[in-house]
């Protein structure tokens, strides 16, 4: 199988984000790229250089607003007296079309749903990369390959149209569906991290072109909290296009499997004829988050039904933070797709 990656995805170097008022050390660390990359090449991944896009496919989703934040916020943050080396919003609106402020702080807290997305001078660079790699692999599959890998990083799928959030900035797994839309194909988002993928539904939610998908650790109490409930179905023109399956905490291999078996029915019933795969690893059964108890070789039985339904595969890499299980997990998943 392809991969792909570029080294430039290194250059978001986040030292800290906030959580239950503290201070914490970020789990988003450029060491992940190491860890994943040698979890692909024991699954027989050859890795290659991403292709850049230029910005045309990532503004087809994300606004000309919230790009030119994203690309000059840390310079103007640090004209800030005393400001720290990282963007961490401390005030937010209320709403989505409130005033929107010339401030470097107020228009970090518009474009920054939480504490979770620290950005640093290499943020724009590293998730500009992130994407190409998607748009990459997304290439791949449109060339005619079964499946292709991308180890985008930073992680993408809680990230907005114009709102970043839990360590996610360019939504690559939205990127690539669009990409694939825009070629001619009908794709399928399948987002099977243990946190619900918010910013995809949100960017997708009333559209008919891209069905969502996504199984997760029920947020009644765990992040995202306000998305991924199971009445949330889509709005508008998108109505019917969105499923969440929300899974109770500590669900393990056979249930998670029996609800996977939902969700490609509904992609089945789609008809799509491609799936993008947003692919957290952070459902295992040793993440320090406890969401859910997948374990290893429950990855590679979930990576082979996917691979069951015959269609071609786009995986984009989304959370899974570093840990001694976490190259075996990729390694496991990866496996299961290639049979």
């Amino acid at each position: 199988m392809k991969a792909y990656l570029d080294p430039r995805q290194q250059a978001h170097d986040p030292r800290h984000f906030m959580a239950n008022g503290q201070r914490l050390q970020n789990p988003e660390q450029p060491r992940r790229i190491e860890v994943l990359k040698a979890g692909a090449k024991a699954a027989g991944c050859q890795f290659a250089a991403s292709t850049d896009h230029g910005l045309g496919p990532i503004a087809a989703l994300h606004s000309p607003e919230y790009l030119t934040f994203l690309r000059t916020i840390h310079a103007r943050w640090k004209r800030i007296p005393d400001a720290a080396d990282e963007v961490i919003p401390n005030i937010h609106p209320d709403r989505r079309t409130a005033s929107y402020p010339r401030s470097a702080v107020g228009q970090a807290g518009f474009h920054q749903a939480d504490t979770a997305c620290p950005i640093s001078s290499g943020t724009w660079e590293a998730a500009y990369w992130s994407a190409q790699a998607a748009l990459t692999a997304a290439d791949a599959v449109l060339g005619g390959d079964s499946a292709a890998y991308a180890l985008s990083r930073p992680p993408g799928h809680h990230a907005f149209g114009d709102l970043a959030g839990g360590f996610c900035f360019l939504n690559n797994s939205g990127i690539a569906a669009e990409w694939l839309l825009r070629h001619g194909k009908r794709p399928a988002i399948l987002d099977v991290d243990v946190h619900h993928g918010n910013g995809t539904q949100g960017i997708f939610y009333s559209r008919a072109d891209v069905l969502t998908v996504s199984l997760h650790a029920d947020p009644v109490r765990f992040y995202p909290f306000f998305w991924g409930h199971a009445h949330e179905r889509g709005e508008g023109a998108g109505l019917g296009y969105n499923l969440n399956l929300p899974l109770p905490r500590g669900m393990g291999d056979d249930d998670y499997l029996r609800n996977l078996d939902s969700g490609l029915e509904r992609i089945a019933d789609f008809g799509a004829d491609v799936i993008v795969v947003a692919l957290g690893l952070d459902a295992h059964e040793n993440d320090p988050l406890k969401g859910l108890a997948i374990t290893t070789p429950g990855f590679t039985r979930i990576g082979a039904a996917i691979s069951a339904t015959g269609l071609p595969l786009v995986l984009v890499q989304e959370g899974g933070y570093l840990s001694d299980d976490l190259g075996r997990n990729l390694t496991a998943f990866l496996g299961g797709i290639q049979g």
